[in-house]
């Protein structure tokens, strides 16, 4: 008898990517049948709500799989994929509150913004629960797609207009270093499920000295890297943050880079062997982290230091995973803590780097860009609670107390490499630790120095209470998994 070729769909495993999709379309039919800006705002962020609690509940039931052939699924939604999906909504959720004065300026259509926001969460949301490569770049591009639009869809803005090609540029590039990978992948193993990758490449070690496989495992891993903004794939991010409206750099600089880890870590643990991309990973951390924080010394503008410090974000993201370079970090235990060392540091970093959006924000003139550090001088003796919470934002990132969320952040990536054997890459995380403490500590030190003679723009920070919320929750979400890291560290291990 022949073999039914219809597959079973477990429609409570999808779920959480019902509720992301509907999300877009109720915007835009909100958006058609009322017109009202606030309305169409609203729904987002009810949808985005709604699939955070989606996410968190299916994902409480234990693992699910759908769209399986066999032993082989292109969908599971696990402990993991549930705190990945819940994260991208809560993100989401929070750059809706911090857009509200860019939709009010009348710089953007509210529908066709949120409808975006919405678009791309769906994409983070599937982007979790990817189980082979076509599932998992198609989810990365619906991640990835709304956002040149979301860049340029400042009217009137030649500088978001240059971000929007820039980034467009450099991510079709990425893709089709991706796609070609996973063809040679193909082509090597016959398969594209990250299992079944795992499972042939592990069993048949000599396909390991194949030139097609070292060149399709390269190319995979440097287009996901452009996702990352690892260095040398770096060069698009400064640029494209600082020309695209604050909300949307926000999102480019949490979402977007949550996306790119993500889906590096999915080829990384099931598919990829580690001897090939241990080594690769490990230099793209050390340069990463290096590049990232030398530059960031130099950067006068708010949303330009932000944007070098998340290039040295992504180093300290990665490192956990350059111990695969050596045998000792290739074990089952060593690689496991590394893999939930990187994605609860990548966790951390984005609840604070939305804080430290969220705080800049607060404290600039209603749609106004970054501006330069000497605009936030003296901003947090103006609005204290403003202020502060963007300075503990920072001091979280630069892993001082009582930030204890980027402090444990950083614990556990340099526990990681020193349980995997990696002593010198530690060393490198926390000397590169040191130079970062140096432009974060001046950005928070000038919040509270003297301001500088003459008119100071952020004397004319908008009170947004939308903006204010973000930014104490933010903080406030931060503050909680700094005092319990565990929590984050089990579901990542997941």
């Amino acid at each position: 008898m022949t073999p039914s070729v219809v597959q079973s769909v477990d429609h409570v495993a999808l779920l959480p990517a019902y509720l992301a999709a509907g999300t877009a379309v109720l915007v835009l039919v909100t958006d058609l049948v009322l017109a009202r800006p606030r309305a169409t705002v609203a729904v987002a962020a009810v949808g985005a709500l709604a699939t955070a609690l989606g996410s968190a509940l299916v994902g409480a039931g234990g693992e699910r799989r759908t769209f399986c052939a066999g032993a082989d699924c292109s969908y599971v939604l696990g402990g993991r994929a549930a705190l990945v999906g819940a994260v991208f909504a809560l993100l989401t959720l929070g750059v809706l509150g911090l857009s509200g004065g860019h939709l009010r300026a009348g710089r953007a259509p509210a529908g066709e913004y949120c409808f975006l926001l919405a678009c791309s969460m769906t994409g983070g949301v599937v982007l979790g629960a990817a189980g082979d490569l076509i599932t998992l770049i198609v989810a990365l591009e619906t991640l990835t797609l709304p956002l040149y639009v979301l860049v340029g869809l400042r009217r009137g803005s030649l500088a978001s207009a240059e971000a929007a090609v820039t980034f467009f540029v450099v991510s079709v590039v990425a893709t089709t270093l991706s796609l070609l990978g996973a063809a040679l992948l193909y082509a090597v193993t016959g398969g594209l499920h990250l299992g079944r990758l795992g499972t042939v490449l592990a069993e048949r070690p000599e396909l390991h000295d194949l030139p097609l496989t070292t060149a399709a495992v390269a190319l995979l891993v440097f287009g996901l890297a452009f996702k990352v903004a690892a260095v040398p794939f770096h060069a698009w991010a400064p640029a494209t943050y600082d020309g695209a409206p604050l909300p949307v750099a926000a999102y480019l600089s949490t979402a977007s880079k949550l996306g790119g880890v993500v889906a590096l870590l999915a080829v990384v643990t099931t598919a990829l062997p580690a001897d090939l991309t241990g080594p690769v990973l490990a230099l793209l951390a050390v340069l990463t982290m290096t590049v990232g924080n030398l530059v960031a010394l130099r950067q006068r503008r708010t949303i330009r230091l932000l944007a070098w410090s998340s290039v040295a974000q992504a180093g300290y993201i990665l490192a956990p995973l350059g111990a695969l370079a050596l045998a000792t970090g290739r074990t089952g235990e060593a690689r496991a803590t590394a893999y939930a060392a990187a994605l609860a540091y990548a966790v951390f970093f984005v609840l604070l780097e939305l804080a430290a959006f969220a705080g800049v924000t607060a404290l600039r003139p209603a749609d106004a860009d970054g501006g330069t550090l000497d605009d936030l001088r003296g901003a947090a003796r103006r609005h204290p609670w403003l202020g502060a919470g963007l300075a503990l934002a920072v001091v979280g990132l630069a892993g001082l107390p009582p930030g204890l969320a980027g402090l444990f952040a950083k614990v556990t990536v340099v526990r990681s490499l020193l349980d995997g054997g990696a002593g010198g890459l530690a060393l490198v995380v926390a000397v590169n630790a040191v130079i970062g403490l140096a432009y974060y500590l001046r950005l928070a030190a000038g919040l509270y120095a003297a301001p500088a003679a003459g008119p100071a723009s952020a004397s004319t920070a908008p009170r947004a209470r939308a903006v204010a919320t973000v930014l104490a929750v933010a903080t406030l979400a931060a503050a909680v998994v700094g005092f319990a890291p565990q929590l984050v560290l089990d579901l990542a291990a997941r």
